[in-house]
Order: C-alpha cells, then structure tokens, then sequence
C-alpha cells in the first residue's frame, strides 16, 4: 500500500514547482503543526479491558483554527492522519473557507462494538484531546466509521470537561444539539454541484453519461441520488464487497435510461443484506473489475489510493469525480492525464462537507439556526465560485485541475503566513 502522506507532499512538489514559494514556508507546510497520538483503555461488556490507539494531527492553521473529521477504522495509522490533515489544509483553501487542517482516528472497526463501547471509547477519546481542541482552536467532524450520533457524545462529553455547553466545539451533530439542517447531504450535493459545472465546462450533456459510484455510505449514496435527479444514469454501485452492475451495461447501447439503477430500492436491499450484492437486474463485480467498467463517470467515494499506476491505464471512464480523500495516486494522475481523463480533484469535489460544517460553526457561534433551503444555497454559492476558481487557475497555468487547486490552495496558505510573519 502506498504511503498517502508521501503521495501528499508530491502534490505539494508539484504545485510548488510553479509556485516557487519561500524556502521556509515550504518547509513549514512540509510538516503538520502537532501531533497528538494516544492510547484508551476501554472496559468492553464482557469485562476485558481492551486498549485503542487514537492519533490527531493538527497540521496547519495559518488561515484559521484546525477542522477534521474523525475516523473510527481499523487500518488509521498516523501517515494517513497526516495525510487527511494535509488534504483538509488545501480543501479549506481551495474553497476560501477560514478554517485549517487537521484530522483525527481511532484504530477500530466500529462495527465490532456495542454502542455503549463505542461511546465509551469517544468520550476516552475527548477525555485525552480535549484541550487542545476547542470552538477557535481545533473543531472535529464525522468521517469514515463515526456519525451524528458519536459527535452528540463527543460535544457532551467535551461540554461536561469545561463546564459549560459548547456546540461549536463539533459539526456534524444531530440537528438537535445544534446540528446544521443539509449536513448529512452536504459532501454528496457538494460534488454533484462540482461535477454539473465541470460536464458545462467541458461540453458534456448530462443525460448522456452513465456514472458508477465505489462506495455506498453517506457519500455515495447523496452523490449518487443527486446525480440521477439531476438526468445522469447511474449504471453501477459498489460497497466493500464488491460491485453490482446494470445487466443493460452488458447489452447494446440501445437507450441510455436503460442502466439506471433503483437507488431508493438498492439502498433498502442495502439496509436489509448488508451488501449490495444480489440486487435485482445486476450482475455482480470485484472491486477492482468495477474500476475499470465503461461508464462514462466514475466516482471513488470510499478509501484512498484506489487508483495507482497499476489500473490507471485500464480506467475506461472520461471523467472521475473524487469523493473520497485521496483515492489516486500521483504516478496514477500521470497516466490519467495521458489519456485525457477528467480528474475533478478530492480537495475540490468533496468539500461540500465541510463546506457546510463551517455553517453550521456559524450557526452555534451566533445561535442562528438556518432552514435547508438557505444552507443548500449558501453551499451553491460557494462551490460554484470554487469550481470557476480552480478551472480559471487551470486555464492560466496550462495544468489540471487537481494541480491548479493545490496552487492555489498552497498561494493562499502561503499569503497568510506571510502576513503574519511580516517576511
């Protein structure tokens, strides 16, 4: 597996390459600014005690406090973390948040818990981090493996150790301790907004495109149904297990409406089997055959590194939105890049969510409480200004997308320091 924290800073080499920023300020943004590595000891229900390793990593905060999911997952280990905290970094400043980066996790599989074990093991987790974090220094969020619910026990717990409620400490919780109405959508619509304005961009007409979605979670699920709202033909689906495909994929291209797959049906089989292999009118695929399926999108919405320079030549798709954070290698991105493959980059595609985050901070800070509908627009606003930015950088440095963000994510990140140094 490759180290996603290297696969990191080469896109940091690229965009410095055209930047030529500052020895020093390289070097700083080279390097996360803390790192917090600790080790629960959790009594489990049958009385063993059972001792996890946690990690947060703040990385940079030069435009404003440190934001990060948490992911509860067996194989965190601190380069990811890093990694997470660098691309959380950027995606803030792809999008002109004020916010940094940082990302936390628990090694676990949460699904191996009780839900008392697991709230016993986050509120471990903020009974060791919590100060240093807090609502203008450090402001975690739901990623991979953790929810709305483990962030109320997070704000709870966090509000019991400083002695007063404060839910602007954490975002993504339950609506009702101040939780953001369109939260729990945000990341899915965010890159759905993203990928209508790239298919405008570049001629393409939505009705025309199939679409497979690797993931099945909250992400791909939204993205996923956004996208067949919006006219695109979503053709295939995976989860962990694997792949199911349209059996039309396999026939003729006779009508193009023909792949759509039931999303509201799938998602209940989902619920019920716990996989999504046996659908009705599907025949199945591993994930690694789904990849290279021929649709006309593909969108990697579950781990990283998916996408290496060993099936980088066999993706048959035109376009891949990136959902997850990180699922392509940068020796893949060459190969994608030779091929003419869209690439519409992670730090741009799925910032939706912390897009939508950093309202609902607003939100807590003010004691406001927005309706959908204002949120839905407010995030509109903002990753359509996103697109058009990233895409007026590709046009005027002749490079991608994923480079152009980077550029000018790290220009930004870099004004900051320097304001702040005075060099």
């Amino acid at each position: 597996m490759e180290n996603p924290f290297q696969n990191a800073l080469k896109q940091l080499e690229k965009a410095n390459s055209v930047l030529q920023l500052q020895p020093e300020f390289l070097m700083i943004i080279k390097n996360p600014d803390r790192i917090l590595n600790v080790f629960l000891p959790i009594r489990m229900n049958n009385g063993e005690v059972k001792v996890f390793e946690g990690f947060r990593v703040q990385y940079n905060n030069a435009r404003g406090p440190y934001k990060g999911g948490i992911r509860y997952h067996l194989k965190v280990d601190l380069e990811e973390v890093k990694a997470l905290s660098f691309w959380m970094t950027i995606k803030c400043a792809v999008v002109g948040i004020p916010y940094g980066g940082s990302k936390g996790g628990i090694k676990v599989d949460p699904k191996n818990l009780a839900p008392e074990e697991l709230e016993r093991l986050t509120r471990a987790y903020v009974d060791k981090i919590y100060k240093e974090i807090g609502p203008r220094i450090d402001i975690p969020a739901p990623d991979v493996g953790t929810s709305a619910t483990i962030m109320g026990w997070f704000v709870d717990e966090y509000s019991k150790l400083v002695g007063e409620w404060t839910p602007a400490v954490v975002t993504g919780k339950p609506t009702c301790l101040g939780g953001s109405q369109g939260r729990t959508e945000a990341t899915g619509l965010g890159g759905a907004l993203v990928l209508n304005a790239a298919v405008d961009d570049f001629g393409y007409e939505k009705d025309k495109l199939t679409v497979a979605v690797q993931g099945f979670g909250n992400v791909g699920y939204f993205v996923a149904k956004f996208l067949a709202e919006e006219g695109y033909h979503v053709a295939a689906i995976a989860d962990s297990k694997g792949g199911v495909v349209s059996e039309k994929v396999r026939e003729a291209r006779k009508e193009v409406g023909d792949f759509d797959l039931d999303l509201q049906a799938l998602i209940n089989y989902k619920r019920e089997k716990g996989t999504v292999e046996g659908f009705p009118g599907t025949h199945h695929v591993t994930n690694s055959e789904f990849l290279e399926l021929p649709v006309d999108i593909l969108i990697p919405a579950a781990l990283e590194n998916q996408i290496t320079k060993d099936n980088a030549a066999n993706i048959k798709a035109k376009i891949i939105l990136e959902m997850a954070n990180g699922p392509t290698t940068p020796e893949a991105d060459e190969i994608l890049l030779s091929h003419k493959v869209l690439v519409v980059p992670d730090v741009l595609a799925n910032a939706g969510g912390v897009t939508v985050s950093y309202f609902e901070w607003n939100q807590n800070l003010s004691g406001e409480a927005w309706s959908k509908e204002e949120v839905h627009a407010r995030l509109k606003k903002i990753m359509d200004q996103a697109y058009r930015d990233v895409a007026q950088e590709a046009d005027k440095r002749h490079t991608s997308l994923r480079n152009a963000a980077f550029v000018l994510a790290v220009s930004r990140i870099a004004e900051a320091m320097a304001a702040k140094s005075g060099i």
